[in-house]
């Protein structure tokens, strides 16, 4: 072991190892984090010390892959250049166990299903072997299936948090939260309660987009277009005079369901039908001819048949037209058994009894045939493949049904709310810029509010009951809320106050809401939640708005958005101050990594095989928002420059320097013009790489460091070793082991954020406490004193390094062979920089005589003449 001379702030014994590793830091380092507190947020704070972030909380049911490592990492280089430049920094952790994988999760493992009218059982034990056949899964109250959800989420949480242990996140694991307990539901429903109050929230029976596989709502950031094959039908209406109507379809199974035909008021083909009724054909309905702006005059026929509801555009057509409602399409995806009211002929009611009670798909193939059998389908079906509608986590294409849900106003139907969610985000730092616009697309594109109610058993339960009149009818205009401190609360085991339990179902008595809040309702609180909202209102000052939002690009419309909607609906302001977005991993073939794909890494893998410092390197690389290959030859590139920055350190040590020797804002001691040319690019790169942190760039950060870490060793280093012995007069050594000590001391922090192990491993070699505590590195401490110090001296000394040892290799001799003598011919500017470093040159190539010529347009070393070989 090599002693190291003690210097102001060293440990009093610290030493360097014989053989500097990285394996084993991870370990080692995270238990000294953890037991020092070093990433601990202070409590006792104001709001202009803290740095706040709101970490996006992983699904703990979820798998891990690579690209928990890749955007967690971004964020946390960030957080660790805040917390060097002497913020608090609020980093938390939440895990998003509220939502459809974990209750399929909780299911499946535990072998019991939800039912929130059943009683919650204290002390329950699901079964030892989960049951083969879901009929005999033991059925639990919605409380006791929490209960398991949190049982299983603590395994679950464990897993992802030592993964980002592993990988060195700079989190506070003393500020977690859970987005289903306690804390977060009583949160969630508060802010509910509070945008209820405001008439923000409100209640309405509407069209509505419905998954028939999990039976439940779903709002317009849940859909996806997926390209199915489909077909165009054509039929007739038939018309007063008895001139047929052609209209084309891709859903004639919705012919029942007819309410009108709509045309353009310009379309000339049209214009004497408007206002004049036409009849179905099979079912003989009448229906009347509208004029409509949507309606598109050179698509099919110019004329579209209008059902409640075949699309979207059906109900802005049903509601701007005030047309009536037909539903024939129930929740379960199947056509309603009862024949219509409306369908009044006795062959139409024939004929829907051919497709009662039939799935859609059944249902178009019923129709097609009956259309066919009366001669009444104009020529056959045109197969086409067309965008659908899909939940995003549904397997069937979504159908539209109408039913009572709540809402949240979001500036769908709204023009003044819609600016205002607009300006909102543009009070927003958006990195990269660019991303701003996909915001303001999705908001001027909404064409409803927030459906945010859903016909799932677990999750955040609705806080509303509703009193029952003498008939036993719910007044759904007059909801019975609960009191703030009762919450959380769960209307389906819980009466509302001045309520008994026997009063549930019975005329004069009540029922509790059955739905629960969309998870994206209680995940855009994500601020409230872990800010203390409500709860601790002094640590909610202190961290709101919070200073940043790092997430996906690809759930800017979802979590982005509604957590925009919420803060401005509760609190009247954007709800952090820079969003920062992280883009995809993509695999060899330039595709999104997925589970579903199949193309997923496991990261636990790559952080045993390269360790965290080299992973931490790849993922830093990228720029926000770029979507980026995954690349393990910049982890080995990563994995290079950790053991480069132990090995570099050791041998900077082992010259005897010390903190003592390091250079605080008197420089006079570099008096030497390559190590003041390297400490003026020094503070160069100090200057450049603090800009871009502050602009968020921190890739550009990590390059300019790495670049100039590599001329540091490569060619500093090498020119430096015969003064950095001792070789020379005193000044000179002082001189070079000032300059060591100051750039290794400089270089450490400009490279903790990304490489957080080996920089504090080195650290810990001959400073006291941690470098993730020291101050991140000014560039005026450095400058005060190196006025006329000239930046290129060393470059242009590294290109003469560089050829003198070309010489050598291309000769196949080795590099200590001694030079005789060799001329370097460059313009006279560059032949004034090799002045300042040419004792250094001549030492580090063991060069007898080197002649400077000027003249040329580039440094050339040539005429090399190399001391002969020993025979052997």
């Amino acid at each position: 072991m090599a002693e190291i001379t003690p210097g102001t702030d060293t440990p009093a014994s610290s030493t360097v190892p014989d053989k500097p590793a990285l394996e084993g830091l991870e370990t080692k380092l995270n238990t000294r984090w953890r037991e020092e507190g070093t990433y601990a947020f202070n409590p006792q704070t104001t709001r202009e010390q803290v740095y706040s972030i709101d970490t996006p909380p992983p699904t703990a049911s979820g798998s891990l892959h690579v690209g928990h490592v890749f955007s967690y990492t971004q964020t946390d280089v960030i957080a660790r250049f805040q917390r060097m430049r002497g913020k608090n920094v609020f980093y938390p952790m939440g895990w998003d166990d509220n939502g459809l994988p974990t209750e399929r999760r909780v299911q499946n493992y535990f072998g019991v299903r939800c039912d929130p009218t059943y009683k919650y059982v204290e002390g329950y034990q699901p079964p030892e072997k989960p049951a083969k056949n879901q009929r005999d899964w033991d059925v639990v109250s919605r409380q006791n299936f929490i209960e398991l959800c949190e049982q299983l989420a603590t395994e679950d949480e464990k897993v992802f948090e030592d993964l980002f242990t592993t990988l060195g996140l700079s989190v506070d694991w003393d500020i977690t939260y859970r987005t289903i307990d306690d804390h977060s539901r009583a949160t969630s429903q508060r802010a509910f309660l509070r945008d209820f109050a405001k008439g923000d929230a409100y209640l309405s029976e509407a069209p509505t987009m419905w998954d028939v596989t999990f039976r439940t709502a779903v709002a317009q950031a849940e859909l996806e277009d997926r390209d199915m094959p489909g077909a165009y039908h054509r039929y007739n209406f038939t018309a007063e005079d008895g001139r047929g109507i052609e209209i084309m379809t891709t859903r004639p199974e919705l012919l029942p369901a007819a309410v009108a035909l709509v045309a353009h008021p310009d379309d000339d083909r049209y214009q004497g039908l408007f206002g004049k009724k036409v009849t179905s054909p099979l079912f003989g309905v009448e229906v009347e001819v509208k004029a409509h702006p949507l309606a598109k005059p050179d698509k099919g026929t110019g004329i579209a048949m209008v059902c409640t509801f075949g699309d979207l555009t059906d109900v802005t057509w049903w509601r701007e037209l005030q047309l009536p409602t037909r539903a024939i399409m129930g929740r379960d995806g199947r056509l309603v058994s009862e024949t219509p009211e409306w369908i009044t002929t006795e062959a139409g009611r024939a004929n829907y009894e051919r497709i009662a009670g039939k799935t859609a798909f059944s249902a178009k193939e019923g129709v097609v045939e009956m259309l066919r059998e009366n001669e009444l389908l104009i020529g056959e079906p045109e197969k086409i493949s067309h965008p659908v509608n899909f939940y995003e986590k549904g397997e069937k294409p979504l159908e539209i049904v109408t039913s009572r849900q709540w809402y949240i106003r979001n500036g769908g139907r709204d023009v003044e709310r819609r600016e205002e969610l607009i300006q909102r985000g543009r009070e927003l730092e958006w990195h990269p810029g660019h991303m701003r616009s996909r915001y303001e697309n999705w908001v001027e594109g909404l064409n409803g509010d927030w459906l945010v109610s859903r016909q799932r058993f677990f999750g955040v339960p609705i806080p509303v009951w509703y009193p029952l009149d003498a008939e036993g009818n719910p007044d759904y205009e007059n909801p019975i809320v609960p009191d703030e401190a009762q919450l959380p609360v769960d209307p389906a085991a819980q009466a509302p106050a001045g309520y008994e339990e026997s009063q549930r179902g019975v005329a004069g008595g009540f029922i509790g809401d059955p739905d629960v809040l969309d998870t994206w309702a209680t995940s855009s609180l994500t601020p409230q939640i872990v800010g203390g909202w409500g709860v601790d209102e002094e640590r909610f000052r202190n961290v709101f708005p919070f200073d940043l939002r790092p997430q996906g690009h690809d759930i800017i419309r979802t979590w982005l958005f509604s957590t925009i909607v919420r803060a401005n609906s509760l609190e009247g302001k954007t709800p952090w101050k820079h969003a920062a977005l992280s883009g995809w991993i993509l695999d060899p073939d330039r595709k999104k990594m997925s589970k579903s794909k199949g193309n997923v890494v496991v990261p636990t893998d790559i952080l045993e095989q390269f360790g965290a410092d080299a992973v931490r390197y790849w993922a830093a690389s990228a720029k926000l928002g770029a979507d980026t290959a995954y690349e393990i030859g910049q982890m080995k590139i990563g994995r290079r420059l950790a053991i480069k920055v132990l090995n570099a350190s050791k041998f900077a040590l082992g010259m005897g320097v010390s903190a003592a020797d390091v250079v605080t804002g008197d420089t006079s001691v570099i008096t030497n013009e390559l190590d003041r040319s390297l400490l003026t690019r020094l503070a160069g790169v100090i200057e450049q790489a603090t800009r871009a942190f502050e602009n968020y760039e921190y890739a550009r950060a990590l390059n300019l460091t790495e670049s100039f870490f590599w001329s540091f060793t490569d060619d500093y280093v090498e020119l430096i070793k015969d003064r950095a012995y001792g070789g020379v007069s005193p000044e000179e050594t002082a001189s070079v082991r000032a300059t060591l000590a100051t750039t290794l001391d400089a270089v450490l922090r400009l490279l903790a954020p990304f490489q957080p192990f080996a920089t504090d491993e080195v650290w810990g070699w001959w400073r006291e406490g941690s470098v993730h505590r020291a101050a991140w590195p000014e560039a005026t401490a450095l400058t005060a004193g190196l006025e006329g110090a000239d930046p290129e001296v060393l470059p242009t000394v590294g290109v003469a390094l560089a050829g003198l040892r070309k010489a050598k290799s291309e000769a196949k001799v080795k590099q200590r062979t001694a030079v005789l003598s060799a001329t370097i011919t460059a313009p006279a500017e560059q032949i004034a920089r090799l002045q300042g470093g040419l004792g250094d040159l001549k030492a580090a190539t063991a060069a007898a005589e080197l002649t400077l010529v000027t003249g040329g347009e580039e440094l050339l070393v040539s005429e090399v003449e190399l001391e002969a070989p020993e025979e052997a």
